[in-house]
């Protein structure tokens, strides 16, 4: 299988270097054909990768960790606005632009939590290996879909796990009545619920922000272009649209890449930037420079 694969490869490659052989492609896209050679890397790199868990060539390697299939790799580089044209126009080449901004980009708006002693913080700063990070979210200021988010880092990598949540259920939470949490049929809500009562875990601060999304099928690829992040200071009025918030002074933009098992190379191509490196920025913690 791996022979035929090569043999796919190669012959997709001698096809994208000869003009004779390009009518075989009957009208399709550059975008078709870096799919296609990407879909049959990622087959080869199955078949040659060992099974993360469950088998006795997995506990041989030592080198490995094992990690929940829910964690993802993530990358996060500080650019500036000028950079922004530039992404687009090479991600819009290489990517789709995600179903759920059809115009191309939608507003964020997120609650962190956080305790009296700022622990959520200070844990980031610290760079804390194991470390996670509650919040409450919607977009484009649609209160149909309200999302509770625990956001969890393991070993450089990340998961997320989500809860609906009403605007009702929302407004009793900013008012301190947390009573309907201990009795909520989702886990989630009754997580955050216990943390508030041992942890001290309140409401902190509101971050605001535009959002332009791309997704690549291929190892699972999201890539999103983050500007314009503003915060609530100290403010948690969540679901006022009109609730004053200020640019976080000297915000950059920022660009963040999402990846399963593996990242194919034409995205990571598309995101090289000279002079930019990954780094570990945090929107939260950026967001309470003012206290």
């Amino acid at each position: 299988m791996i022979k035929f694969l090569q043999f796919m490869l190669l012959t997709s490659i001698h096809f994208q270097s000869s003009p004779g052989t390009m009518t075989a492609y009957r009208g399709n896209s550059h975008l078709q054909h870096a799919f296609f050679l990407e879909f049959v890397q990622f087959a080869m790199h199955k078949m040659q990768t060992p099974p993360l868990s469950g088998s006795s060539s997995y506990n041989k390697r030592k080198d490995v960790i094992p990690i929940s299939p829910n964690y993802r790799n993530e990358w996060k580089h500080e650019i500036t606005m000028a950079d922004l044209p530039v992404l687009r126009r090479r991600l819009q080449a290489v990517a789709a632009a995600d179903p759920h901004a059809p115009s191309g980009s939608y507003q964020i708006r997120s609650l962190y939590f956080d305790t009296p002693g700022d622990k959520a913080l200070r844990e980031k700063i610290d760079g804390v290996n194991q470390r996670e990070k509650f919040r409450l979210r919607f977009y484009n200021f649609d209160f149909s879909l309200i999302k509770l988010e625990k956001k969890s880092k393991r070993n450089g990598l990340c998961q997320k796990e989500y809860a609906p949540i009403s605007r009702e259920q929302v407004q009793a939470l900013l008012l301190g009545r947390y009573g309907w949490m201990k009795a909520s049929d989702l886990p989630l809500v009754r997580e955050l619920y216990l943390k508030m009562i041992t942890q001290g875990l309140r409401p902190k601060t509101i971050v605001d922000y535009t959002r332009d999304p791309f997704v690549f099928p291929p190892g699972s690829v999201r890539v999103t272009l983050d500007y314009g992040i503003r915060t609530g200071l100290g403010s948690t009025d969540f679901l006022n649209p009109q609730s004053l918030t200020v640019p976080a002074g000297g915000a950059p933009a920022v660009l963040e890449v999402k990846w399963g098992e593996f990242l194919p190379d034409i995205i990571r191509d598309a995101v090289q930037l000279s002079g930019c490196r990954t780094g570990a920025f945090s929107k939260y913690a950026f967001c309470r420079i003012y206290g």
